[in-house]
């Protein structure tokens, strides 16, 4: 079983900076691209950000120059560093990983999910 833990949620105040961390364990034999996604009260999730294996990322618009995700391929683990934090970022932040799996006598991808932290900026 594979399993994404998240964790550094919080409140904060407008202009503030959080630091969201997310580890991976479970029988893997490697982790592909790894990203964060959020999801804002009656709206759908959106990515914000992604990384892969070899370091390329990608960001939302919304975020860019203020949000950088990073990862420890070593550790199983990415993060994303969000400063100069707006109201419109509060959301439940979901940590995502494309994963192969071993099985006894194969192997298989999956798509796997944290279960997601809230981070609510607010003065």
């Amino acid at each position: 079983q594979v399993q994404l833990v998240e964790s550094g949620g919080g409140l904060v105040q407008p202009g503030g900076s959080l630091r969201l961390s997310c580890a991976a364990s479970g029988s893997i034999l490697s982790i592909n691209v790894m990203g964060w996604y959020r999801q804002a009260p009656g709206k759908e999730r959106e990515l914000v950000a992604s990384i892969t294996s070899g370091g390329s990322t990608k960001y939302a618009d919304a975020v860019k120059g203020r949000f950088t995700i990073s990862r420890d391929n070593a550790k199983k683990t990415v993060a994303l560093q969000m400063n100069s934090l707006k109201p419109e970022d509060t959301a439940v932040y979901y940590c995502n990983a494309n994963v192969v799996v071993v099985l006894p006598g194969a192997y298989r991808s999956l798509e796997v999910w944290g279960q997601g932290t809230l981070v609510t900026v607010s003065s």
